[in-house]
């Protein structure tokens, strides 16, 4: 008994010691310069991470412009330097130079043709996907032939498409929806058949139809994976563009004939400006429909998925 009262005596702390630490001027000024200071460090978090996105892409830049240059200058003789101008030329020669207007032209043809390329695939790339999305049997029979198209080698195939529609317009905006059909189609039918399996019970309990289902829950549901699809084609239409330009020569000359004349003739800067250029327009249209993406489903789609 002594020694359980000895104990209690000793593990009782008494009540204005309680006190005077908690009203002591030290752990009050601790308390407030916490407060303070964590506003201003979220403040700085905040600060940081919408720099990110500027100086990460800034950083990389200086880092390939001062391996360019080391390459141009240290590497190559000053007889091969044509084979890697340095940037600076290929900027006053081949963006700023003689050669820009007919470049700048170029560029619109080019982007008229992806862009007309474009469209039309979205919309048999969509159309395609839902009809294979509402029948299974549907889905084994066409899906093969998205598939087909994918594996097709295109160059080979320019010169049937050139007997075929010609070698001006129509036949270039064939090859940029060829290229740029098959990730439509595969990420509408992606996203049409990821729709939560209790959403679809809901909807069967209520007796809904066909049509309202693709319309309310579908489709909606699957604008995050058609919005990744039609970036990736964003990218292949250009690519279509520019190799059909490269290979058809004929008509109002592209970037791509652009760039087979620039070769032919040894001009260095032009040409790596016309490249530049079409590269330029690439991460432009993926820019804009990555735009759209956020603008249709950013709010509701990172929600639920946050």
């Amino acid at each position: 008994m002594d020694v359980l009262g000895v104990g209690a005596e000793t593990d009782v702390v008494p009540a204005d010691v309680i006190e005077s630490e908690l009203t002591s001027p030290a752990g009050a000024e601790g308390e407030t310069s916490s407060v303070a200071v964590e506003p201003a460090r979220k403040r700085l978090f905040a600060g940081r991470r919408r720099l990110a996105p500027v100086l990460g892409p800034a950083a990389v830049l200086v880092l390939v412009l001062a391996v360019w240059y080391f390459a141009s200058y240290e590497i190559l003789s000053p007889a091969r330097r044509f084979l890697l101008p340095p940037p600076h030329e290929v900027i006053t020669k081949g963006l700023l130079g003689p050669a820009a207007p007919d470049m700048w032209q170029a560029l619109e043809r080019t982007a008229t043709v992806a862009g007309v390329g474009l469209v039309i695939a979205i919309a048999i790339g969509v159309g395609w996907a839902v009809l294979m999305s509402q029948a299974r049997w549907a889905e084994v029979a066409l899906f093969p032939y998205a598939v087909v198209l994918q594996c097709l080698p295109i160059l080979a195939l320019v010169p049937l498409i050139g007997f075929w529609f010609g070698f001006g317009f129509v036949a270039r905006v064939f090859v940029c929806v060829l290229i740029a059909l098959f990730p439509v189609v595969s990420n509408t039918l992606f996203g049409l058949r990821s729709v939560d399996r209790g959403l679809r019970e809901l909807f069967a309990l209520r007796g809904v139809g066909r049509l309202t289902v693709l319309r309310k829950l579908e489709f909606p549901a699957a604008l995050p994976a058609i919005f990744a699809g039609v970036r990736i084609s964003a990218g292949l239409s250009i690519v279509g563009a520019i190799v059909g330009d490269f290979f058809f020569k004929q008509g109002d000359p592209g970037i791509g004939i652009l760039i087979d004349n620039y070769r032919s003739r040894l001009q260095a800067p032009e040409l790596f400006a016309a490249v530049l250029l079409a590269a330029a327009l690439g991460v432009v249209v993926f820019t804009v429909f990555g735009w759209l993406s956020r603008r249709a489903v950013g709010s509701w789609y990172d929600d639920a998925r946050n």
